[in-house]
């Protein structure tokens, strides 16, 4: 194994032992980088002697016998929505392609200060708008286990180079799946947590947290620990609980989860909540998978929440948030706006003042009765994602089986049923499906309830690891190596 190969908990230890250099691990992500990512093109702004000047402040550091943070030396990608101090943020906009970030982001601060090194900025769709990680500035994400094939989105280059061993931590930002749904297609992990353990200082609309950030790595230990470092007291975040300085979420729990018995826990099983367009290979694929483990659980009944209304609530609540900044992007620069954008944009326009209100109210009886169903459930298990990865040049699917999607996200209903509820959702890679595609499972636990829903996924993980069926599957390196440059594809840039 190489030390790019490592998880960032095992690094991370060999790194305090002195037996592994972050120099060292720094360089071997850096070779990984240059190998691999001409053929899926997930990062796309590099800060390679950055990143060196950094391991070797770090391997100083540990020689010195400084006190070493939890992500000490760790090389860390940062989604292209955040800003990183000399380089480029572009949201995916041609608007913003010559824009450079004067100073870190909060939570890239926060991040660098737990130890982390930067080593550069990975691909999302143009303003994170849409399950397809392709825009016209940096062009297309492919997948690690087919570059013809999408990565998802939004955090699909995140995704994409943690598959790929590029780094051991990515960030991702998730609404109505970002991070989940790239997860599940490239086999790693993601944790969307629920409102208010990340701070979220830049939310136009920050009383409606829809939008998230959240930790993506290779394991649920590994996001545990980098979600430890993403923790912060923050007022600038109204929906994070401050009080004496404090917020009560304990930080350092998620460094280290907690054993959890699966014997104990009382799951529901669902593979559409009762309204989703699930592919039948998805299905097909869930159902085979569960009935290799369900067994272990105290309670394995098939059930989901009402979600009565979902589709529509997530619709209007979504064109709202891009009715802001957005709307003024493609009033002033209407040829430099991609379609998704302007989608959302125009079906905003569309919406009055009492749709809105139907939204709002519709969202809070769709919360109370999730909250009713978590009585007597203590997770949810569900696919992660409606469909198998498909062709990148499909900006969206227009069909899933002959039946047709309402719109370019319609197909990411499977992760917004939790986002509307503002549960913690976690997604973690179990094997493959029948087009020897990852397959990601959806965990979702109770709302608040963030340290309790990784400790069950941790140990699930773990007990999938045993049968190589369900087990993380690993993308073909050397053939990635060989693989064409992706850019040299057809409509590589763009929208096709």
């Amino acid at each position: 194994m190489e030390p790019c190969d490592l998880g960032a908990h095992q690094a991370r230890r060999l790194i305090a032992r002195k037996a592994l250099s972050p120099v060292e691990l720094a360089e071997s992500c850096i070779e990984r980088t240059q190998g691999v990512n001409p053929a899926v093109n997930a990062l796309v702004a590099l800060d390679l002697e950055g990143l060196r000047e950094g391991a070797r402040r770090a391997e100083a550091a540990v020689m010195a016998g400084e006190a070493l943070g939890p992500l000490h030396g760790l090389p860390l990608a940062v989604k292209d929505m955040a800003d990183v101090a000399g380089l480029p943020t572009t949201y995916g906009s041609p608007i913003f392609a010559q824009n450079v970030a004067r100073g870190d982001d909060p939570m890239v601060a926060q991040l660098r200060g737990a130890g982390a090194l930067v080593m550069g900025k990975a691909n999302n769709p143009e303003w994170s708008a849409g399950g397809n990680t392709r825009n016209s500035v940096y062009g297309a994400t492919g997948n690690p286990f087919d570059p013809s094939r999408s990565a998802a989105g939004s955090s699909g280059g995140s995704a994409a180079a943690l598959a790929c061993g590029m780094a051991p931590l990515a960030t991702g930002s998730d609404t109505g799946g970002s991070l989940r749904n790239p997860a599940a297609f490239c086999g790693i992990v993601g944790f969307r947590p629920s409102p208010g353990v990340v701070p979220g200082h830049a939310r136009a609309m920050s009383l409606l947290p829809l939008s998230t950030s959240g930790p993506m790595a290779r394991s649920v230990e590994d996001a545990g620990l980098m979600l430890s470092a993403m923790i912060r007291p923050d007022r600038r975040d109204p929906w994070v609980s401050v009080v004496e300085g404090r917020t009560h979420h304990e930080a350092a729990a998620f460094g280290r989860l907690p054993a959890f018995d699966l014997s104990s826990a009382r799951v529901a099983l669902t593979v559409d909540f009762g309204f989703t367009l699930t592919e039948g290979i998805v299905s097909r694929a869930f159902e085979e998978k569960v009935s290799r483990f369900s067994h272990v659980f105290a309670r394995a009944s098939r059930d989901h929440p009402d979600c009565e209304g979902a589709d529509e609530i997530f619709a209007i609540l979504r064109a709202l948030l891009f009715n802001g900044q957005h709307r003024r992007l493609l009033e002033a620069h209407p040829d430099k706006v991609g379609p998704n954008v302007r989608a959302n944009v125009e079906e905003g326009e569309r919406y009055s003042a009492l749709d809105v209100v139907r939204a709002l109210e519709g969202q809070g009886a769709l919360h109370r009765r999730w909250q009713a169903f978590f009585e007597a459930h203590d997770f949810i298990l569900s696919p992660a994602v409606t469909i198998s990865p498909r062709d990148w040049h499909e900006l969206y699917p227009a069909q899933i089986d002959g039946r047709a999607t309402a719109s370019y996200y319609h197909w990411l209903s499977m992760a917004y049923a939790s986002t509307l509820a503002g549960h913690p959702s976690v997604t973690i890679p179990v094997g493959l499906d029948e087009k020897g595609m990852p397959f990601g499972l959806q965990i979702v636990g109770r709302r608040g309830e963030d340290l309790s829903t990784l400790a069950f996924a941790q140990e699930l993980e773990a007990h999938l690891a045993g049968d190589p069926a369900l087990a993380r599957p690993r993308p073909d390196i050397e053939s990635l190596r060989h693989a064409p440059p992706l850019s040299q594809s057809d409509d590589f840039y763009g929208f096709g």
